[in-house]
């Protein structure tokens, strides 16, 4: 029935292609006029992009409004596109097809562009990344995990480059005195490269900021992200929190991991393994009240509710060499994603 139906109404996506199958093709004709250039004027075609656009910045509304602004870059497309295929052509020997020009004309327009393996979607990245970066704004490239960031900034990087724009990469081993500015270095960037959750812990960050001084992220404006399946549903299920500086000894720790031994499973508490929880029954609640030699297990005061849901978890839920690792004396968090230690991250 479902074939019977595409057969009658066409497949969407086919028909969203052939729709902009005539951009495709006004590309494709630039390709000879783009071949002939110097680098010198090829180079030149970035500064030519930007004046085009401060003079379309013609109203306060420019500024703000994504709908002007995105007309604007529509306009000058196929034209970037042409640039950055040529530049690619250049600088890494590697010319984007067709099926690549189709990609990044979806990704500049905000939709999900599943390719096969082998069809170059580092690549494709390339184009919507240099069309919106001219509007000086800035762009994020989202990877999984720290080596892609790495890689693909200083791999794609070179197209960006000779093309007169700025490349950063923001790694989660960046700690130390000099954190902030380098951070606050790439995020300067037209172009800047990280993972999901170093981004999302440096909002958090941010927010958490005592002084303007000690900010890194400048205000969005567009983000491709990679393996958007795995970041947008499966990672997503794992909240990004930031712990504040304990106020207790270790000795709270202590007290509740001897506590936890005590509790009996499924009469004290039970273990949702799947969603990596843990919750007290009414009898473990009163059986950790008399174990504390406390009223109220819950009073806010001390905390000790959370700590001994928090030491129930580390009992039942996290294996060590599996979840974590100990090194050098500390804790660290595995992550269960890519198999990389997670570096300065704790629960």
């Amino acid at each position: 029935m479902i074939n019977l139906l595409l057969k009658m109404l066409g497949d969407p996506n086919e028909r969203k292609i052939k729709n902009i199958m005539g951009i495709i093709e006004h590309i494709n004709a630039l390709e000879p006029q783009f071949a002939e250039m110097t680098d010198e004027q090829l180079k030149a075609k970035t500064q030519e992009f930007k004046e085009i656009l401060a003079q379309r910045k013609t109203s306060d509304d420019f500024n703000t409004d994504r709908k002007l602004e995105k007309e604007a870059l529509d306009k000058i497309l196929p034209e970037a596109f042409a640039t950055v295929r040529e530049a690619g052509r250049r600088v890494l020997n590697m010319r984007h097809f067709d099926v690549q020009l189709i990609g990044g004309y979806f990704l500049h327009n905000g939709h999900i562009a599943e390719m096969r393996t082998g069809e170059g979607k580092t690549l494709v990245a390339t184009l919507p990344a240099y069309l919106n970066a001219l509007t000086g704004k800035g762009v994020h490239i989202v990877t999984v995990n720290d080596y892609l960031a790495k890689r693909d900034s200083e791999w794609m990087g070179k197209i960006y480059e000779f093309l007169g724009l700025t490349v950063g990469v923001v790694l989660s081993n960046v700690r130390g005195a000099d954190e902030y500015e380098q951070k606050r270095r790439a995020y300067n960037c037209d172009i800047t490269y990280g993972t999901n959750n170093e981004f999302g812990f440096d909002y958090l960050r941010d927010n958490m900021a005592q002084s303007a001084e000690m900010l890194v992220q400048r205000p969005y404006n567009y983000a491709i992200i990679d393996e958007v399946d795995s970041i947008l549903i499966d990672e997503a299920r794992t909240p990004l929190i930031i712990s504040g500086r304990l106020d207790k000894s270790a000795e709270t720790y202590v007290l509740m991991s001897k506590i936890v031994l005590q509790l009996e499973k499924i009469k004290d508490y039970e273990v949702d393994e799947k969603n990596k929880n843990v919750i007290l029954t009414e009898d473990g609640i009163d059986h950790a009240q008399e174990l504390l030699g406390i009223k109220d297990l819950f009073d806010v005061s001390t905390q000790y509710a959370h700590h001994l849901l928090q030491a129930l978890k580390a009992k039942e839920l996290y294996i060590k060499d599996t979840d974590y690792v100990v090194k050098d004396g500390e804790v660290q968090i595995v992550d269960e994603f890519t198999g990389r230690i997670m570096e300065g991250r704790r629960w």
